[in-house]
């Protein structure tokens, strides 16, 4: 039987934008995981009419009802109450989990118990009970009319603990499918050309199914399919993976990786290489992505943020004639200085980021978003050149950085750059 889930949040803090709702985001991977649709994600403040509202749309179109929030000991905290008044749930006092909470209080917090903690040990009385080993508010789920309700706290930590220990197993015995996904990365087009040319494909596919997703500076396949094992599965996306492959060529980079910058290091991992960069207009954004994965020392050397024209010169031995004969921002200098910090670092690989990211263009007049992108390596010098017009700052960086790992990218794999 194929379940369909709808994530409920209790928390006004949450429709104020206070905070961010990274429970939805973590149960959806669950459920996702478990084979269980998730079609709806649904806000509601600390109102007890509302939720009674919200409850009543959920459960004509979900038979799985998870909540997050609002099982705390406040006065607002009505999410179990209401709840239960609208399944027709009784709520009793569970002595066992009363002395749970009073224990973690002397011991974890060394202070003794509040009255109003009480109230955290009313549960439906025929429901199960989710401990909560890491806070105060227990959990549970009932079943009720062909729904299922669990209810989770809201501070994250405590909410992942208990998915994890809790409403996982409870749901895995609700569930005989897995649903698996693979993300196929591409850079080079964007989401509407991408789409453009998978469009017939897509439209066609029931399970397994072809979505695309725009993430900053790339485009994002997802390929998803159902099925009773996760073997089988990933027999199914297989193909999907090939075709994506043989429409888009070379513009896919890697399939289940973080990024570009990943899919560089294990490369150069693979080639038993080291990589330096030297970095103007991105100011260090490329190195940053780059030591931001674990194990990245194993073949990143470093790098040097040269942004004033003279530290091109003095540190990574850019000629003088290039600086006054071409410009800071320009391709002779970008091969100089990929050349420089292989050089002075000694990498196998150099590669270069100079250009006016903006607002203004630069001090000989290059336009906004003009940007060069040198590599230096034993076989020789090579260059990109991109004009991305007047994009925001940090839109010109971003691309950027990723278009020097993409230049990287394709000379490992003996790609055209």
């Amino acid at each position: 039987m194929s379940h369909t889930a709808e994530i409920l949040a209790v928390g006004t803090e949450l429709l104020l934008g206070n905070i961010v709702n990274t429970n939805a985001q973590t149960i959806s991977q669950s459920l996702s995981a478990l084979g269980i649709n998730v079609f709806w994600h649904t806000v509601v403040g600390d109102n007890p009419e509302r939720l009674k509202e919200a409850l009543d749309i959920a459960r004509r179109r979900a038979d799985i009802i998870i909540t997050t929030g609002g099982l705390g000991p406040t006065y607002d905290d009505l999410t179990k109450q209401t709840i239960c008044e609208a399944f027709g749930q009784r709520l009793v006092l569970h002595p066992e989990i009363l002395e749970d909470i009073r224990v973690f209080y002397e011991t974890s917090l060394h202070l003794p118990m509040p009255e109003n903690n009480a109230q955290q040990a009313e549960l439906p009385e025929n429901g199960v009970i989710f401990d909560n080993p890491v806070g105060t508010a227990p959990g549970c789920a009932f079943e009720s009319g062909g729904v299922h309700v669990l209810m989770l706290p809201g501070p994250p930590h405590e909410m992942s603990t208990m998915l994890r220990r809790h409403a996982e197993p409870y749901l895995r015995k609700l569930s005989h499918e897995v649903i698996v996904s693979r993300d196929i990365m591409t850079f080079g087009l964007g989401e509407s050309s991408v789409e453009e040319l998978l469009r017939d494909k897509m439209t066609r596919m029931t399970n397994p199914t072809l979505a695309t997703y725009a993430k900053p500076f790339e485009v994002r396949l997802r390929a998803t399919a159902k099925a009773a094992a996760e073997e089988e599965a990933l027999a199914m996306l297989a193909p999907v993976e090939e075709m994506v492959r043989d429409i888009l060529g070379d513009i896919v980079y890697g399939v289940d990786v973080s990024g570009l910058a990943e899919a560089c290091l294990g490369l150069l991992k693979d080639k038993g290489l080291t990589l330096a960069t030297a970095e103007s207009c991105t100011g260090g954004l490329a190195a940053g992505k780059l030591t931001a994965i674990p194990g990245a020392s194993a073949v990143y050397r470093g790098g040097v943020v040269s942004y004033w024209t003279s530290v091109k010169g003095d540190v990574l031995q850019v000629p003088q004639e290039i600086l006054d004969t071409y410009g800071p921002v320009s391709e002779q200098c970008a091969r100089a200085m990929a050349e420089g910090v292989r050089r002075i670092t000694g990498a196998d690989i150099g590669v270069s980021v100079t250009g006016a990211a903006g607002p203004d263009p630069d001090e000989r007049g290059v336009p906004v978003g003009v940007v060069y992108i040198g590599l230096a390596a034993p076989n020789g010098a090579y260059c990109r050149s991109l004009d991305m017009g007047r994009r925001r700052r940090d839109r010109i960086q971003g691309l950027a950085a990723n278009h020097a790992f993409d230049v990287v990218r394709r000379y490992l794999s003996d790609l055209p750059i």
